[in-house]
C-alpha cells in the first residue's frame, strides 16, 4: 500500500489562476494538485488533494489524514491561517506531521497575515516560493519516512 500525503487548500484557492495573479501567480489549482501528485509519485507516495472554502472541513481533513494514518500534511489554510485557532487544535490534536505552505510571502504583506495559528504547532512553514513550496514540504515529509544515516564520528575525522 502507498503511503499517502494530504494536501490541504483553504478558502479562495480554488480560484487559483484567476484571482490577484500578481500576489499568487497564474498557476490554478489544478496545477499545484498535479504538481503534488507529480512529486509524490517520484518519492513512492500518493497525494491526497483537497480545498475547501469552509474551516470544519478542513478540520476533518486533517482528522481524517490522521485515521488514515498518513505519513504528512501539507496546509495551506488561506486566510484562516491567521483567525483559525480551530486549525491549532486539529493540527496539535493529530500525530501526523503537517508543514505549513503559502504562494506568497505573507510576511512581506499586511501585518495581519504575520501571524499564523497553524504554524505554532507545525512541523515547519514555506512562504513565498510559489508551488514550489508545496513540492519543498512534499519532499520534506518524505524525507521524515526515511531511517537516519548515522552521524560520522567527528572525534576520528
Amino acid at each position: 500500500m502507498t503511503a499517502l500525503i494530504y494536501v490541504l487548500n483553504g478558502p479562495n484557492l480554488n480560484m487559483l489562476g484567476s484571482r490577484e495573479p500578481g500576489i499568487y501567480g497564474a498557476i490554478t489549482l489544478a496545477g499545484i494538485e498535479e504538481l503534488c501528485r507529480q512529486t509524490a509519485a517520484a518519492l513512492d507516495l500518493e497525494a491526497r488533494c483537497h480545498q475547501s472554502n469552509h474551516e470544519g472541513a478542513l478540520v476533518d481533513l486533517l482528522h481524517e489524514a490522521h485515521h488514515a494514518g498518513a505519513v504528512g500534511v501539507v496546509l495551506n489554510g488561506g486566510a484562516y491561517t491567521h483567525t483559525s485557532v480551530a486549525l491549532l487544535d486539529a493540527v496539535r490534536a493529530i500525530s501526523v506531521p503537517v508543514i505549513e505552505v503559502h504562494l506568497s510571502n505573507i510576511h512581506a504583506r499586511e501585518t495581519f497575515r504575520h501571524h499564523s495559528y497553524p504554524a505554532q504547532a507545525a512541523r515547519g512553514v514555506i512562504a513565498g516560493l510559489g508551488p514550489m513550496g508545496y513540492a519543498l514540504a512534499i519532499q520534506a515529509l518524505a524525507s521524515d519516512r526515511q531511517p537516519a544515516s548515522p552521524s560520522p564520528d567527528l572525534r576520528t575525522a
